[in-house]
């Protein structure tokens, strides 16, 4: 693309005042106290004198329903959308809090199985050969008289 040449002369123009005759005053017309007349004559500035016949004012038009340029439920949806990504934030705190408390209850639950777990065990396979808590007693030579044990 190649750059235009510059202009080798330059034209200045300076602006010329209109000058404006003032309107000449229309004569008055004296109006006549009373109900209007059914022909009505308007003097015009220039001084020309129109008569003609009395209009009735056109009657107003209805209004026109004016809607708004969006409409409300696009207003409601865009909304929505800021109010949505606006949490987003704290959804996805809310979420992870979640997984570590479910993380942290699993663990939990998982060391109780293994305490309980390894009680049991060693209630089962102790290394006492005895079950019970008692007092053993060896019997050699007992005598029993009337439902009554001597040792």
């Amino acid at each position: 693309m190649t750059r235009p040449d510059p202009p080798t002369t330059i034209e200045v123009h300076h602006p010329q005042p209109l000058t404006m005759h003032p309107p000449a005053a229309a004569p008055l017309v004296p109006v006549q106290p009373g109900p209007p007349p059914a022909v009505q004559s308007i003097v015009l500035p220039d001084g020309q004198v129109v008569t003609g016949y009395t209009l009735t004012p056109a009657p107003a038009p209805a209004p026109i329903e004016t809607r708004p340029a969006v409409s409300r439920t696009a207003v409601n949806i865009a909304l929505g959308g800021v109010g949505f990504a606006a949490v987003c934030g704290g959804l996805v705190l809310l979420t992870s809090f979640i997984v570590a408390l479910t993380a942290f209850v699993t663990q939990l639950i998982i060391l109780a199985a293994v305490i309980f777990g390894g009680w049991i065990a060693v209630q089962l396979f102790g290394a006492t050969s005895h079950r019970d808590s008692g007092t053993t007693v060896n019997i050699r030579k007992a005598v029993i008289k009337r439902n009554h044990f001597h040792g």
